[in-house]
């Protein structure tokens, strides 16, 4: 039976395939307090991954186990590492817990302070629970297949100049330029996105987060990837309005590719037999 299970942090759709499917960046709530502290911008959520949650609703019925994030980025950031290392050499980062939005701007008022002591209060209250489902997770999928799929499912605006120049390719897949995959899933999964409508790139400016490299171990059988939507693709972006029929199409495309991940992943893993 399939059960979707809320947590104080997250929510979890349990699939029986070797498909986990990780939303981290959707989330809208705020901790009791915090909005008090922020800025008129910082409280419309500027850098959420919008309708992400929507995009994937498909998955539940391809049998993937679904973990979504129900608090902002702006509360932390669980597509950082809990020292919040830089992802991006030379590159700019927004860090763990943000004090600025993508385009430099405050999210707190100017007399507000996060200390080290709200930081690991953040860490233990947010960003650990979900990555201990998502380790969880996985392991049981390879317990029962022998292998198991991470897809990490996340959007962003088609131009922010303060993280990348120009506009952003419709589809941008990472693998971390390939250690959190092998070239035989990924390159498949490429083609299908190449083969779309939309303009597609791979281990460009998104090669992957912190849940992308951290969890995908090819060596250990758990294969990850990540996708970075450009969400002119499915949204009105000055509107931040869901457009069903351009996401519509949208999950048409997105679906085929879930398919054939896990369709390759089997394939490449008995190989492995």
């Amino acid at each position: 039976m399939n059960i979707m299970q809320p947590s104080d942090s997250f929510t979890f759709h349990n699939g029986q395939s070797p498909l986990l499917v990780s939303i981290p960046h959707d989330g809208r709530k705020l901790i009791t307090g915090m909005s008090s502290q922020m800025t008129e911008e910082a409280l419309t959520l500027p850098d959420t991954d919008w309708y992400v949650n929507n995009l994937y609703v498909f998955s539940q019925k391809l049998e993937a186990s679904v973990i979504s994030a129900d608090y902002s980025r702006y509360v932390i950031d669980l597509n950082r590492s809990s020292d919040d290392l830089n992802l991006y050499k030379d590159q700019k980062s927004t860090g763990l817990c943000p004090l600025k939005t993508f385009i430099n701007k405050n999210i707190y008022l100017s007399s507000c302070q996060i200390d080290a002591n709200e930081i690991s209060d953040r860490i233990g209250s947010y960003w650990t629970p979900y990555h201990e489902k998502i380790k969880t997770v996985l392991n049981q999928k390879k317990a029962k297949f022998g292998y198991a799929l991470l897809w990490d499912a996340h959007s962003i605006k088609t131009s922010v100049p303060g993280l990348f120049d120009g506009k952003l390719p419709d589809l941008n897949i990472g693998t971390n330029s390939g250690a959190s995959c092998p070239s035989e899933i990924e390159e498949a999964v490429i083609k299908i996105a190449s083969d779309s409508t939309y303009s597609t790139v791979s281990n460009q400016r998104f090669k992957g987060g912190f849940i992308t490299r951290h969890y995908g171990m090819p060596q250990n059988r758990i294969y990850a990837i990540q996708l970075e939507i450009a969400q002119s693709c499915y949204m009105n972006e000055s509107l931040l309005t869901y457009n069903n029929e351009l996401a519509t199409q949208l999950m048409s495309t997105l679906k085929i590719m879930l398919k054939t991940f896990m369709i390759a992943a089997k394939k490449y893993n008995k190989s492995l037999s």
